[in-house]
C-alpha cells in the first residue's frame, strides 16, 4: 500500500518520520520538499515539550517560526498544552489550510494521551488526507504507532499511540540510542505485536512518504530492525514496511 490508497482516501499527503534535527537549517531542505506544490501554510505544535516547561516550549516555537521564515512560508503555532486545549474547535480550526502539520519531539506518551481522541488530532488527519504533508519528528514519529513504548520502561510498558501507522514502530535518534542502550532493541523487539516492523531513524534523518513505501532522506540511516539483523538503508534508498501480519491491518486513525 502506498499513500493515496487504503482508508485514507486518494488525496492524502506523505508523511515524514524523522530521527532529530526538527527545525535545525540543516534539516530545511527537508521541510521545503514536504511542502512543496502545497499550500506554503506550515502548522507547528510543540506540545512535545510541555513536560519540560513553558520556556522549553516556547523555545521549540520560537525555532519553529524561524525555520517558516527561513522558507518564506507562514507559520502557525498551535498553543496546545493540555487535552482542553486540542479539543478547542477555535485552535482546531487553525490547522485547516495547512500545507506541512509538524509535530516536534518531547515526551511520545504526554504527546499521544493529549492529542488522542481530540478536535486537533482530527482535524491533523483531515488535512493530512486532504493532501497536507504530516511530519513528525523523535516523539512526534513515535506516536504515529499503535502502542508508544517506554524507552527505559519493560517490553509491556508504554500507551497507546495514535494509530496512523499500526504496522511500525519507530525509535528515533538511532544511532545514539544504540550506542547509549545496548540492549534497547531487544527489549522493543520483545514487545512488538505481530506483524509490526521495528524501524530506526538516525539522528538529522528521515524517512518519508508511506504507510509503507518510504524513501530514506538526511545525514543517517534507517534501519529495519528484526531479532538477530539490523539492515541498514542510506539516503537515497527505499525502505518497505508491509502491513502483512495479523493485527497488522490499517485502521482509520484514533479519533476518526
Amino acid at each position: 500500500m502506498t499513500v493515496g490508497g487504503g482508508p485514507w482516501g486518494a488525496g492524502a499527503g506523505p508523511l515524514a518520520l524523522v530521527g532529530s534535527g526538527e527545525y535545525l537549517p540543516a534539516m530545511a531542505p527537508l521541510e521545503a520538499s514536504l511542502l512543496m506544490g502545497r499550500p506554503q501554510r506550515y502548522v507547528q505544535l510543540a506540545t512535545a515539550a510541555v513536560p519540560d516547561g513553558e520556556q522549553v516550549v516556547r523555545r521549540w516555537e520560537r525555532m519553529g517560526r524561524e525555520q517558516a521564515e527561513r522558507l518564506g512560508v507562514e507559520a502557525v503555532t498551535l498553543p496546545v498544552r493540555t487535552r482542553v486545549d486540542a479539543d478547542d474547535a477555535g485552535v482546531a480550526q487553525a490547522v485547516h489550510g495547512a500545507g506541512l502539520v509538524y509535530l516536534s519531539g518531547g515526551h511520545p506518551a504526554y504527546l499521544a494521551q493529549t492529542l488522542r481522541g481530540t478536535a486537533v488530532w482530527r482535524a491533523i488527519v483531515e488535512a493530512w488526507q486532504a493532501g497536507a504533508a504530516l511530519a513528525g519528528c523523535s516523539a512526534g514519529a513515535m506516536v504515529m504507532a499503535r502502542h508508544v513504548p517506554a524507552v527505559r520502561g519493560g517490553p509491556g510498558d508504554g500507551v497507546p499511540g495514535l494509530a496512523l501507522l499500526p504496522h511500525m514502530q519507530v525509535v528515533p535518534h538511532f544511532d545514539a540510542f544504540a550506542l547509549r542502550m545496548p540492549g534497547l532493541v531487544d527489549r522493543l523487539l520483545a514487545g512488538l505485536g505481530e506483524g509490526v516492523a521495528l524501524v530506526g531513524v538516525d539522528e538529522q534523518t528521515a524517512i518519508v512518504g508511506g504507510p509503507e513505501q518510504w524513501r530514506v532522506e538526511g545525514a543517517g540511516s534507517a534501519w529495519l530492525l528484526e531479532p538477530g539483523r539490523r539492515s541498514a538503508f542510506a539516503a537515497g534508498s527505499s525502505l518497505s514496511t508491509p502491513a502483512d501480519g495479523p493485527g497488522a491491518s490499517v485502521p482509520p486513525a484514533e479519533g476518526m
